[in-house]
């Protein structure tokens, strides 16, 4: 055989995917994203891998492979190893979520990275508003120890559209847009030596473009692949009625019965979810606040014509300008651009929220409810948890924390959410229309239920080789 796939992420986890792909001379990596399963075994917000350690922290406990070559001159030189030339030729990043992409921070520079426009458009709106963490440095980076003023070292990255199809060495690679709770997310179809090898990445079939999931699925099957790698993050779930016309409907009653505060709890990157608030926002002669770090995603975002999003400076969108460091609202408490949204005209202190809240619906989400203290919202304030329940340890207790500020301010709390992820029995289907020689299950912690719908099942185990 001549064509292997190699699963360092995503085995008995959700997200983490980092799958080698190798056909003939020619290596590629399918994402490269940051475990987080993985991550929270051994780390914590005040027990994290060692930036003066380099690279050395996460290939010692497992959190990415340990392949020589493959990362970045100076992190390899802080970790007190070999520095070698490459041996991987590309790596394809199916969407922006952290689990997918992040840690390709860590790669070498002349490891070209493959991406659709939006995608790369949205990590560049993720790296202006990040503190410079060393695993948000995707599409460029400083040199670790770099003075302040040191050029940024720029990536290759290569972008595509939907159909584009494209080559790396022996493998033609045709990606193919997917539906999923972050736009311009792509499943890809790979020709190989051996046969078409073909990677779900995420997606779903019930959210506000299933037509595009649909023409993925279509097209998988028609190429009869060899090996079909599936996310199965929802598999085990049982069915559920949702869909994002649902959430806009009961949140949009919630809003026009309330004149109280609104707060819209939701993850900023699922631009399906923001244009939903923003509507009901706009129908309800509402504003929508969000923080000043999510007007980068609109300001990066919304020339975009295929996302029809609103920019930062919308009649029908205001800033939440949070007190910082003097605590005065003083213009000199805000640096670089973030100065240029918290001086803006359409920015608002808590004060100013609170002196009209049937005119707002805040999404600054959970980690800033210490606004709260000062917005004062009355009892019966509405707020509207858009995102996923919690699954796992952390999660929990957030979700605890979560409950206690609710009940301190006596606000009614709604559970309103549609998913990124496809429901189990969608994922079944899919899974039997493609019909694939072997299937891989990824991005899941019950891969072995894929087998209730097909003998070609493969559970993988970590860091072992497959020949396809």
């Amino acid at each position: 055989m001549m064509t292997s796939l190699t699963f360092y992420g995503g085995v008995n986890e959700i997200g983490g995917n980092k799958i080698l792909l190798q056909d003939k001379d020619t290596k590629i990596f399918l994402d490269f994203g940051k475990g987080f399963t993985g991550l929270g075994n051994y780390f914590e917000q005040f027990l994290a891998p060692r930036s003066s350690n380099g690279i050395l922290d996460f290939i010692t406990m497992g959190l990415v492979p340990d392949i020589p070559g493959i990362y970045r001159d100076d992190l390899m030189f802080r970790a007190g190893r070999e520095i070698k030339e490459p041996e991987v030729d590309a790596v394809l990043i199916s969407h922006a979520h952290a689990d997918h992409v992040d840690y390709a921070s860590f790669l070498h520079r002349d490891i070209p990275l493959y991406m659709g426009q939006t995608t790369q458009n949205m990590i560049k709106a993720i790296q202006e508003r990040s503190s410079g963490a060393i695993d948000r440095e995707i599409l460029e980076y400083k040199l670790a120890g770099a003075k302040r003023g040191d050029p940024k070292i720029q990536r290759t990255v290569n972008t595509f559209r939907t159909g584009e199809k494209f080559n790396i060495g022996s493998l033609e690679i045709e990606p193919i847009h997917v539906d999923h709770s972050i736009p311009g997310a792509y499943g890809f179809i790979i020709h190989t030596s051996e046969g078409p090898v073909v990677y779900t990445g995420d997606l779903r079939r019930h959210g506000a473009k299933p037509e595009m999931t649909e023409e993925f699925i279509v097209k998988a099957k028609e190429v009869k692949p060899i090996a079909l790698i599936a996310e199965g993050t929802r598999i085990k779930d049982k069915s559920t009625n949702e869909s994002e016309q649902i959430v806009y409907s009961q949140s949009d009653k919630l809003t026009a019965n309330s004149k109280n505060l609104v707060f819209a709890d939701f993850n900023f990157k699922d631009v399906d979810r923001v244009q939903t608030f923003y509507n009901i926002a706009k129908k309800n002669s509402r504003k929508l606040v969000i923080k000043i770090k999510d007007a980068y995603f609109l300001k990066h975002l919304s020339s975009d014509q295929n996302l029809n999003l609103p920019n930062w400076d919308d009649d029908h969108i205001a800033i939440y300008k949070a007190k910082y460091r003097s605590g005065t609202y003083s213009d000199s408490d805000y640096f670089g651009e973030d100065r240029v949204f918290a001086t803006a005209p359409n920015a608002l202190t808590a004060a100013e929220i609170a002196s009209k809240p049937d005119k707002y619906i805040c999404a600054i989400g959970f980690f800033s409810f210490n606004a709260l203290i000062d917005m004062k919202p009355k009892a019966g304030a509405i707020y509207i948890h858009s995102s996923s329940e919690a699954y796992n340890e952390e999660q929990v207790l957030s979700t605890k924390r979560l409950k206690n500020w609710i009940d301190r301010f006596q606000m009614e709390h709604h559970q309103i959410h549609c998913s990124g992820h496809a429901k189990g029995e969608d994922l079944m289907e899919m899974v039997q229309d493609i019909d694939s020689k072997i299937l891989f299950p990824v991005h899941t912690e019950y891969p072995t239920e894929y087998a209730r719908v097909t003998n070609k099942i493969n559970v993988v185990e970590l860091n072992k080789k497959y020949e396809i």
